[in-house]
Formats: C-alpha cells, sequence, structure tokens
C-alpha cells in the first residue's frame, strides 16, 4: 500500500486592500526568516531540518515574537530544502552564484496555521490573528473533494499582487494498493508519437510535438526579431508576449492526456506498464550524435522524460505497477531470430536480416521492451511464458504485427469522448 498526493490550485476571492496588507507583512517576515536560515545552512553545511529548527528556533523567537510559532518551523522546512538543492547545483558546478538567493516565496503553512473552516474558505494563522479567506473553486477541487482523496495537514500560499488574491496550494491524500499483474502493457516514446503494445496489438499515438516545437521556434524567432529591433533585447513587452503562446501548457496538456489513456487502459485489464531506462537527462545523450541545431533543439524539448514522468504519476495514482527495461537497440533487433533489422532510405519498416520479416520500428521496439519485461530484466514480473509473434514475411500478413494502428492527434486529445459529444443515447442510436 503506498500513499499518493496531489497538489490543487484554487484562488482566493479578491480581498481587501486592509486585509491584503496583512499578508504582505507576513510574507515580508516569512523572506527574512528564509533568507537568514538558507544562507546559514549553507555556510554551515547544517541542511538537517531538526537540526536546522534546534539550533535556530529560539532566535527566530525571539526576532518575530509577533508571529505564530510554528512559522518557525514551516521557514526551517523551507530553508532546508532551498539549501539542499543550492548545495547539490553548486556540486555540479551549476550554481551561478556563491551563495543562494531567495527571489520567489511561498508561505508554508502547517496543520498549526491553517484549517478549513468550510467546503468553500479556509482560516490562516497570521501576526493579526487567524483570518477567513472565501475560495473560488472549480471543477477539480470537487472532483478530489468528492472522491476518496483527503485533505492533507500542510499547505501553501502564495501573493498574487496584481489581483490582491492568494493562490492557494492544497494537497490532496489517498491510500493506493497496488494489484497483482495478470500481462503488460510496453510503451515506446518517441519524437512524434508514442507507441503502445496491447495484447499483441500496436497503436501508434501521434503526438505532432515536433509541428508543435518548430511552430513556436519560428513565431519566438518572429516576436524577438520584431522588439528586439525596437525595445531592445530585454524589454517587458516582449517578455509578456512570449508568455502568452503558452507552449508548455499545451505539451504538458498532450502528455497528461496520452498519460490517462495508457493508464486506464492497464487499470481496465489489469496490467504492468514497461516502460524504458532512460538516463538522468536523455535529451543531452542523443544529441551528441548529431550536428544540425535544429534537430538538437527538437530533440531537447521533444519531452521524452516528460511523458515518462507523467505515466509514472498517472500509474502511482490508480496502484499500476511499472516497471523499466533497457532501451538499448530495441528498434534494431528482431524478436523474434535476435538478428539485425535493415532499414533502407530513413523507412520505419525494415526487414530481418535473417528471417526476411519486415518490421515497423517501433512495434519491434515494443515487442523489445515486452521480452525484456517478460524475462524479468530487474524487475517483479511473471514468467516469460508464450508470446505470440507473427514471423510473416509478408507486409500486412495474418495479424499484420509489423504495421501499428495510427490515432490523429485530433481523435485521442479530444476535449471530451465521442460518447460526451451527444446528449442523449437516443441521438447516438440515430446516428
Amino acid at each position: 500500500m503506498n500513499e499518493v498526493a496531489r497538489t490543487v490550485i484554487v484562488r482566493s476571492t479578491p480581498l481587501p486592500r486592509k486585509l491584503f496588507r496583512v499578508f504582505v507583512e507576513l510574507e515580508g517576515m516569512y523572506r527574512n526568516m528564509v533568507e537568514q536560515l538558507v544562507l546559514y545552512a549553507v555556510r554551515t553545511g547544517v541542511i538537517s531540518f531538526t537540526r536546522l529548527k534546534a539550533l535556530k528556533y529560539r532566535e527566530l523567537r525571539s526576532q518575530y515574537p509577533q508571529l505564530p510559532s510554528h512559522y518557525a518551523y514551516t521557514t526551517c522546512q523551507d530553508a532546508s530544502t532551498r539549501a539542499k538543492s543550492f548545495l547539490r547545483v553548486k556540486k555540479e558546478g551549476l550554481a551561478k552564484r556563491g551563495y543562494p538567493e531567495v527571489n520567489r516565496v511561498s508561505i508554508w503553512l502547517d496543520d498549526h496555521l491553517w484549517r478549513m473552516k468550510s467546503l468553500t474558505s479556509i482560516e490562516i494563522a497570521t501576526h493579526k490573528g487567524w483570518v477567513v479567506i472565501e475560495l473560488e473553486l472549480h471543477k477539480l477541487f470537487w472532483k478530489y473533494m468528492n472522491s476518496e482523496w483527503r485533505v492533507a495537514s500542510e499547505a501553501k500560499i502564495k501573493l498574487n499582487k496584481w489581483e490582491r488574491r492568494l493562490v492557494i496550494y492544497l494537497v490532496f491524500k489517498k491510500i493506493v494498493e497496488a494489484y497483482r499483474p495478470r500481462g503488460f502493457i510496453s510503451v515506446d516514446v518517441n519524437e512524434n508519437h508514442a507507441a503502445v503494445l496491447v495484447d499483441g496489438k500496436a497503436y501508434l499515438f501521434k503526438t505532432d510535438f515536433r509541428d508543435i516545437i518548430l511552430g513556436y521556434y519560428y513565431r519566438r524567432k518572429r516576436i524577438q526579431e520584431k522588439y528586439d529591433k525596437f525595445y531592445g533585447a530585454s524589454c517587458r513587452v516582449k517578455k509578456k508576449v512570449l508568455e502568452g503562446l503558452k507552449e508548455r501548457e499545451r505539451k504538458s496538456n498532450l502528455k497528461w492526456k496520452l498519460a490517462n489513456i495508457v493508464v486506464r487502459i492497464a487499470v481496465d485489464k489489469q496490467y504492468t506498464i514497461v516502460l524504458e531506462r532512460l538516463g538522468k537527462n536523455p535529451a543531452k545523450e542523443m544529441v551528441n550524435h548529431f550536428r544540425d541545431d535544429q534537430l538538437r533543439y527538437r530533440i531537447y524539448q521533444a519531452s521524452f522524460k516528460g511523458v515518462q514522468r507523467a505515466v509514472e504519476e498517472k500509474a502511482r495514482e490508480h496502484g499500476v505497477p511499472v516497471v523499466y527495461a533497457d532501451p538499448r537497440n530495441t528498434s534494431r533487433m528482431c524478436p523474434i531470430h535476435s538478428s539485425l533489422i535493415v532499414y533502407e532510405n530513413d523507412s520505419r519498416v525494415g526487414r530481418c536480416s535473417r528471417g526476411g520479416e519486415l518490421w515497423h520500428r517501433d512495434v519491434v521496439a515494443c515487442y523489445n521492451l515486452l521480452l525484456r519485461a517478460r524475462l524479468g530484466n530487474g524487475s517483479n514480473a511473471p514468467s516469460l511464458g508464450g508470446l505470440k509473434v507473427d514471423g510473416s514475411p509478408v507486409p500486412l500478413g495474418s495479424t499484420a504485427t509489423y504495421e501499428p494502428t495510427e490515432i490523429s492527434r485530433s481523435l485521442w486529445a479530444r476535449w471530451k469522448s465521442l460518447d460526451a459529444t451527444n446528449k442523449n443515447k437516443s441521438m447516438r442510436i440515430s446516428i
């Protein structure tokens, strides 16, 4: 049994100026405390939360006696996390300065500093006492609130000074029990699509990340040329226009929808998901083989690891087991004869050099991942069993294992399912 946590972001209603000033003062004191603690932790090497709290609690209480005492606890937690992150980055040689900076602040709250007053409001402890904050709730909040998820004791708040609102980060948790798997679903992620093998049938989900990346690349380039010429490279107008492109949101939306489809299939069939064992930064290893700047940029932005993280998170939420297999030569070796597959003229369909079978590059990758998972490649996978692979050298043979079923992005990435688009059952029957 595992505990899964999810964060839901909600906003407060616009606050009166006098009330919002209370949180501005609270944020200022919180920032000062975190800055002191981070510098002390990095300078002395004390990055443990409990040790930092034991050393600095009395000093913080004497400096800020008007604050509730548990702000000393949460600032130590915040500072410990920041100090560990900075020292790790500094060890890797990626730190720009020799000391940490506290630029953005989110106020950490524990169960003594906030509580749910009702389903639509919360209370927060400040230096002026307890303050009631009304929330503007949305569909996702009610989805978690009305299911098996429970609100956790920790939370964070951030100030939106332009709209005089609070941005509240609520954490929901639930206990998930993993099931005993009956089979496997292998997933192979590429730049422009993701291949999924289910019960001997391969499906190719087109993500079109390449077109999205290149489209935003040329759009950003035109915006930069336009505004740099008249306003300079660091103008705020250009920054605001670039933020409105929302490339990250669009790609993130596709990742989570694809992950949701894969995990739902695994839950329905009680299967294990097989993923490639990628390194910490797979794109960096891949670009070493290419000199084309545009191709290197596309690979960096293709989100191989991001799609896997989305699948992992969704699988953890539903208790789906995930195993990893070595991706080396999965698209080059024939799963029947363990011989090299020859591809000609950049074709995605190759021929086995020994048996003459035709294989689609993504389909054979999924089959090889499935075989390695069944062989127990460092996992608790079931035994090998029988693997039904059609070795017919004829294209589109009896089971057509070499050719996947392509599903365009316009079909699987719909906002609503086909049934949901029709208002009632009789209309679907008539259609």
